[in-house]
């Protein structure tokens, strides 16, 4: 089975940056699932997935305009510290969560204070062209109520 609208799809993936160093891998864990054609993944990771089959290992380099985006110089924001998810102490160059309108969202602190702390809104890989290194796992029909819903339920 091929993947297409409509299909669930589970891929492996190892991402680099342009120095080969690993940025994130699926390996270790379950592979990523998603909807296909529902704009569940990156756009450019999805289009190079379109008819690839379980079984299948390929890389892609993505510019960083089709992977995290152009790095922002002006994307620094000021925010109240109790915002930030993902540790108890903050310090200069960790990576953070925050919820935003448009959902959780990957920021890099760049100030820290007592109570509030200075943060850069760009996505910690912004600006890196990265290599991914994908080996389809499965492929499969979606649900009614993963068509109805717009992305999968569960992790197969």
């Amino acid at each position: 089975m091929k993947i297409t609208r409509n299909k669930v799809a589970q891929f492996h993936y190892v991402i680099t940056d342009d120095a080969g160093e690993e940025l994130e891998s699926t390996h270790a864990g379950t592979p990523n699932t998603y909807l296909h054609g529902y704009k569940n993944i990156m756009p450019a990771l999805e289009r190079v997935l379109v008819n690839k089959s379980a079984g299948d290992a390929f890389s892609v380099t993505l510019e960083p305009a089709n992977a995290y985006g152009i790095r922002r110089e002006d994307s620094e924001q000021r925010i109240p510290m109790k915002h930030l998810a993902g540790a108890k102490r903050w310090q200069p160059g960790m990576t953070a969560t925050v919820n935003t309108k448009q959902g959780k969202q990957q920021v890099t602190v760049v100030k820290a204070g007592k109570f509030m702390v200075t943060i850069d809104t760009n996505h910690p890989w912004a600006g890196k062209k990265l290599t991914f290194d994908i080996e389809v796992t499965a492929v499969r029909d979606a649900t009614q109520e993963e068509l109805s819903h717009g992305h999968v339920h569960g992790d197969s």
